[in-house]
């Protein structure tokens, strides 16, 4: 009786856990959350150089080159060989915001500070990719006038 007991809920989950399964949605069209299916290609990296427009105030500007293979770990920040101070003349690179020479206490340092040194916690490159989720964000600009209606 007792083992009776013990294998009646475990079989009840495992139904539970089977039927559930073919009832997950996913974001890939036709295709059962089990199936493996070939990945789309990846897509180009937008490689124009031209600064992009940001869509609301303090967004991270995006990277408008390639940078695959860039080297960023404790000893070389390849993006700095560009965007340092002392780098902006020769390369005609935008230089890293003063914001990136503070620490987490207001004091203005004379290198890039550690929290601010992996570029790509905030900075993404871009690509012509079609977004697989429809993006509803709206600018300030549209916000406003939508609010002033």
């Amino acid at each position: 009786m007792n083992k009776i007991r013990l294998l009646f809920p475990a079989l009840l989950l495992i139904a539970i856990v089977v039927f559930a399964e073919e009832n997950i949605t996913t974001l890939r069209p036709n295709q059962t959350i089990t199936e493996e299916a070939d990945p789309p290609s990846m897509a180009n990296v937008l490689n124009t150089d031209i600064r992009q427009e940001r869509n609301y105030p303090m967004q991270p500007p995006i990277i408008p080159h390639k940078i695959r293979n860039y080297q960023v770990d404790l000893n070389t920040n390849k993006c700095m060989s560009c965007h340092s101070r002392e780098r902006t003349q020769a390369s005609q690179a935008p230089m890293v915001s003063v914001t990136h020479f503070m620490d987490r206490d207001g004091n203005f340092r004379a290198e890039i500070s550690p929290r601010r040194y992996f570029c790509q916690q905030c900075h993404v490159t871009q690509s012509n990719s079609t977004p697989m989720v429809k993006n509803l964000f709206k600018d300030m600009y549209e916000v406003i006038e939508t609010n002033k209606n």
